[in-house]
């Protein structure tokens, strides 16, 4: 199932953050093709060559490429395809499902390679191939879907599962082979099928839309001067004066670009209200100016075309549909959690308010906190309090040491190596550093791409993305992954400094690459997890950032390479749970509007008032804004991945802190024989066992939501 169900090619294309998911979604072939031919001389279409098994060519990459390449890889997978419903063999395991799943080899490796240019390297050139290749990869996806005598093979073999001698793991394939093409429109008849295509193209087209609008919204800045930049610490300063050259800026300016590692560092450390207020302004407002980047419009269709897809497809709503095959299941399940955490976290939110507000009392201003002034009242609390600034953490957080924390870690936990081999395989930009993955015994397990830095043409956020995964069936050994981040990059010779959520963010998108590195799945159809669990990995990793060994041998002084204090240490543990209101809030808020907007059968009229009343109603503060507001919300809006989806993040850390439970009953948080069974039941598996019994395997219970409240400093007792 999963080469021509392509966890790569629309997604990607499409900007949706991909890493170890199912993303059924994604599904290249085309209804008519022609005759077999020669493959074109196209470096796109050829095999990977050079060590670890082939590597992509990125450095030989043209956006004219794309077209020939996409188009022979569609018309050679729509032949494979077409060939297995053809077959006049009975359907069986071998001819029907296994053949499916080493369909698509090339248009997967196609696939890879357009997701990095057009996540990571765009411009107009690769922005029209979006425009029309969305809806091309789209209506070829369908011809596969809604081919009725390939879905008839395929439920023959469904419906001998259980007497035709198959395992169970094939039997799972099968089964989850089955009902994807079901919940794909398989049973639709003939008009409802155009139908359904119909909206999928559209949709295609309008994810890239809403892409493009926010990225050029992100490409802007806010100029400041150097009285107005009173209080931001020195890096950020170096920082906004690289960008104002690179800008062309006069000298004197500084350019605060409209991205998440720019813009916090100025709410926080600011002086100055009023370039405060700007600078949010222009950050929570992308895709929100009446502009021609003016994303509501997309959005109002979007929503509109997944309600009418969903009601076609027999579904109450675009979130039943999408959460059919999740952990959660329904979204009342998901809404449930949600709302045990919700009254917690604005209660904590009411006390960091009044707090902040006899900061300011102090300090003689006005006590009235408003969403600009959060994180710098935030910050003065965290002085006072515990006499601890995230300007004091950030020099002991140069990104080479807390890279090479994370490797400790990765090493430590499961015996992977990293050794930095830069310049032996191909890269998209100079500024990417790669690394030869190896096991305890020095076996080839990967190669891991690190993209670290913001740049014109990049989207925003972080994220982790695979280019070949661990397939036995397929005989794929060595797998080949990416992290891509977006700190800000200094000027030439400056230390590269990171915040304290940036090293979070940092040992979170590693703790995905640990999980694809680790995953050694059969079937490339198992493979890919539920949207639930699959940011699972990725947050249980985040906890060994701050444990007292990687903070004492990597957390060291950009100047004296000294370690971080002791002292220093212990006030970062004490406020641990420190502004979790904020936390909370700023993404549960965004996970609510999304679960609301997606339940309705009917869509929304106005993303701005339906986000405005659906914050009045569940009572969110007024000091606060959503974590992404709907006009910029690429989760929802750039493909289908996380849309009725964004509540996985306190799905999967429901898990997290559980998890993280175990290793601290084990009397310590490296031992070695929780790890051991963490990774042989729940990173190593994929989808190849129910992702819910499998943390049963691992904990001997299901995950308890009380350890979730605990680790967010929350009363418990309430939670099941």
């Amino acid at each position: 199932m999963k080469p021509f169900l392509l966890a790569g090619v629309a997604a990607l294309a499409l900007g949706a953050c991909t890493t170890m998911t199912d993303q059924t979604e994604t599904a290249p072939a085309a209804a008519a093709a022609p005759a077999p031919a020669a493959v074109p001389d196209n470096v796109l279409l050829a095999d990977w060559g050079g060590p670890y098994d082939g590597v992509p060519p990125f450095d030989r990459v043209r956006p004219d490429l794309f077209p020939e390449a996409f188009q022979f890889a569609i018309d050679e997978q729509a032949r494979e395809v077409r060939a297995i419903a053809a077959d006049p063999d009975p359907a069986t395991f071998a001819n029907t499902v296994e053949a499916l799943e080493r369909a698509g080899a090339r248009l997967g490796r196609v696939g890879a390679v357009f997701g990095v240019m057009s996540s990571n390297m765009t411009n107009p050139d690769y922005q029209a191939l979006q425009r029309e290749w969305g809806p091309r990869l789209a209506a070829a996806s369908d011809a596969i879907y809604l081919d009725p005598a390939l879905f008839q093979r395929i439920r023959a073999v469904y419906e001998a599962r259980e007497r035709s001698g198959l395992d169970a793991t094939q039997q799972r394939l099968v089964t989850r082979l089955y009902e994807g093409f079901v919940r794909r429109g398989a049973n639709l008849d003939a008009a409802q099928k155009q139908q359904l295509s119909a909206y999928n193209q559209e949709l295609a087209g309008l994810f890239a839309q809403f892409s493009e609008k926010v990225l050029a919204d992100e490409g802007t800045w806010i100029v400041a001067t150097e009285a107005e930049l009173a209080g931001v610490p020195a890096d950020v300063r170096a920082t906004a004066a690289a960008a104002a050259r690179e800008r062309n800026l006069p000298a004197g300016q500084f350019a605060i670009v409209n991205t998440r590692s720019a813009v916090d560092p100025v709410l926080t450390f600011a002086d100055d209200e009023r370039l405060r207020e700007r600078v949010w302004r222009a950050f929570v407002n992308r895709g929100d100016n009446g502009d021609a980047n003016d994303t509501n419009q997309t959005i109002r269709d979007i929503v509109r075309v997944r309600a009418d897809r969903a009601r076609l497809l027999g579904y109450p709503s675009h979130a039943h549909w999408r959460m059919q095959d999740t952990m959660a299941r329904t979204p009342d399940r998901a809404q449930e959690l949600m709302m045990r955490v919700w009254p917690a976290a604005v209660a904590r939110v009411r006390e960091e308010v009044a707090e902040q507000q006899a900061a300011a009392r102090r300090l003689g201003q006005d006590a009235t906190i408003d969403p600009w002034d959060y994180r710098y009242y935030m910050e003065k609390v965290r002085q006072e309090r515990f006499d601890l600034s995230q300007d004091e953490i950030k020099p002991y957080f140069q990104l080479d040491n807390m890279i090479q924390g994370m490797f400790h870690m990765a090493g430590q936990l499961y015996g992977l190596q990293f050794r930095e081999n830069s310049g032996q395989v191909p890269v998209w930009h100079p500024d990417i550093r790669t690394w030869h993955v190896t096991d305890r015994q020095g076996r080839d397990v990967g190669v891991f791409y690190g993209d670290m830095f913001a740049r014109t043409g990049k989207r925003s956020g972080a994220w982790a993305t695979t280019y070949r995964s661990r397939s036995g069936l397929l005989g794929d050994r060595i797998v080949l992954g990416s992290n891509n981040n977006n700190f800000a990059k200094p000027g030439e010779g400056e230390p590269v400094l990171i915040s304290l959520d940036d090293a979070e963010t940092l040992f979170h998108e590693f703790g995905h690459a640990i999980h694809y590195f680790l995953s050694d799945v059969h079937y490339p159809g198992l493979i890919g997890t539920p949207r639930d669990f699959v940011e699972y990995p990725s947050q249980v990793h985040e906890n060994w950032l701050l444990t007292p060994e990687i903070l004492n041998r990597f957390a060291r002084h950009y100047r004296t390479n000294e370690p971080m204090p002791q002292a220093l240490v212990e006030r970062i543990e004490a406020a641990s749970t420190f502004n979790q209101g904020f936390a909370t809030v700023e993404y549960l808020s965004s996970a609510l509007v999304d679960m609301a907007m997606h339940v309705r059968p009917e869509g929304v009229e106005d993303p701005d008032a339906f986000e405005r009343e659906t914050l009045e109603r569940i009572g969110m503060p007024r000091e606060i804004v959503m974590r992404h507001r709907l006009p910029h919300f690429n989760h929802l809006f750039s493909s289908d991945a996380y849309s009725a989806g964004y509540y996985s993040y306190l799905w999967s850390e429901t898990m997290d802190a559980d998890t993280w439970g175990a290793f601290e009953e084990a009397g310590n948080v490296w031992d070695p024989a929780t790890a051991e069974r963490f990774a042989r039941y729940l990173l190593s598996t994929g989808n190849e066992t129910d992702r819910a019994e499998a943390y049963r395997q691992f904990r001997g219970r299901d995950p308890d939501v009380d350890a979730l409240l605990r680790k967010r400093g929350f009363p418990t007792g309430t939670a099941e």
